[in-house]
């Protein structure tokens, strides 16, 4: 007990640094990219805040795994350095043993991770969009008096005055498939329903120019529909499971992301083994290259489940698991339980 208290003691300075950090690095990335939208969209400090929020299981998603995984390599490793490792071992605890005592905490984390993945990615990626959506439709709002080259949707408008919600004297102009289009209206108002965008226009007439023809009408009111919601192609989500379920076998990318987030957030338990591995070593012969290998099977792993998932879709579910399990159990084999 106090053996596994020790070691996740140790676990736990060396993996919050590390989480932490990774987090931080991670968070700037994608601050940059919301401050990018600044360019399309305005948004105050408290927005900021909200599309930060709707990243944040992203970001956990892409940095636990692997901060897990090197922290674990780096405690051992530490522990070996200092010859703690080999006293243990005099013991009787050999590697297979300190790795079940880290087993609990790491199924723990992939299931966390599944989570997060499966579960909270979806819902804030919809709600995200919906926000997005909505901050386009403010945009689409602001429309300003006697200004030149504002668009509504398809439309070029300008307006004379503009009170409140109100808008006096417009002037929208169109040109599609070679016929122009040109309405005046005495007044106008700009309503939202839910992402859809209309323009009531009030006393005008309606200009339809085309070659040789040219007609006119006279109204008392006319509303002109533009729906800008089309970011998420009309799904409305309800909930995670509704959602893959909608998407999943349907929808090759979102199929190949499926298997994609299962195989991350299960990095952790089946590279447990590797990390044991790289962290056990005598430090009068030997010197630790933890980090090194640990960075080097990130990469690979990374790699190979982007390469198959996009090539065999959900097979790589049972593939890569298989594959990657025999080779650390290889290296195990080869090196540490020789020795230990």
């Amino acid at each position: 007990m106090k053996l596994r208290q020790y070691l996740f003691n140790q676990l736990a300075l060396t993996f919050f640094p590390i989480f932490l950090g990774l987090y931080f690095i991670t968070s700037i990335i994608f601050l940059v990219k919301i401050a990018s939208l600044t360019s399309v969209i305005t948004i105050n400090f408290f927005e900021l805040i909200k599309l930060y929020g709707f990243m944040m299981p992203s970001i956990i998603f892409y940095t636990l795994p692997v901060s897990f995984f090197i922290s674990v390599a780096i405690t051992l490793s530490k522990l070996s350095n200092e010859y703690e490792l080999i006293v243990v071992t005099s013991f009787g605890l050999n590697p297979l043993k300190i790795l079940k005592i880290f087993l609990p905490i790491t199924i723990f984390i992939s299931l966390s991770l599944m989570v997060v993945s499966l579960g909270l990615i979806p819902k804030t990626k919809y709600e995200r969009e919906v926000f997005m959506d909505k901050k386009q439709t403010e945009a689409n709002f602001n429309i300003k008096a006697s200004e030149f080259g504002q668009n509504l949707g398809k439309w070029l408008i300008f307006i004379e005055r503009k009170d409140e919600k109100f808008y006096h004297n417009v002037k929208l102009f169109k040109t599609q498939n070679n016929q122009d289009q040109f309405i005046i209206a005495k007044n106008a108002t700009l309503n939202n329903d839910e992402g859809e965008l209309s323009f009531k226009l009030f006393e005008g007439k309606s200009f339809h120019i085309q070659d040789e023809e040219f007609n006119q009408i006279d109204y008392s009111n006319m509303t002109i529909f533009n729906n800008i919601r089309n970011n998420h192609s009309g799904y409305t989500f309800i909930d995670s499971y509704n959602y893959w379920k909608h998407y999943l076998l349907d929808d090759d990318s979102e199929t190949q992301k499926f298997a994609y987030y299962i195989l991350l957030s299960l990095f952790p338990l089946l590279s447990l083994l590797i990390a044991v591995n790289y962290g056990y070593y005598n430090p009068r012969y030997e010197k630790s290259k933890a980090v090194q290998w640990c960075a080097f099977y990130i990469v690979i792993y990374y790699s190979l489940i982007s390469f198959l998932t996009k090539q065999v879709y959900l097979h790589s579910l049972y593939i890569i698991p298989v594959l990657w399990i025999s080779w650390s159990y290889f290296l195990y084999t080869r090196s540490v339980k020789k020795q230990y």
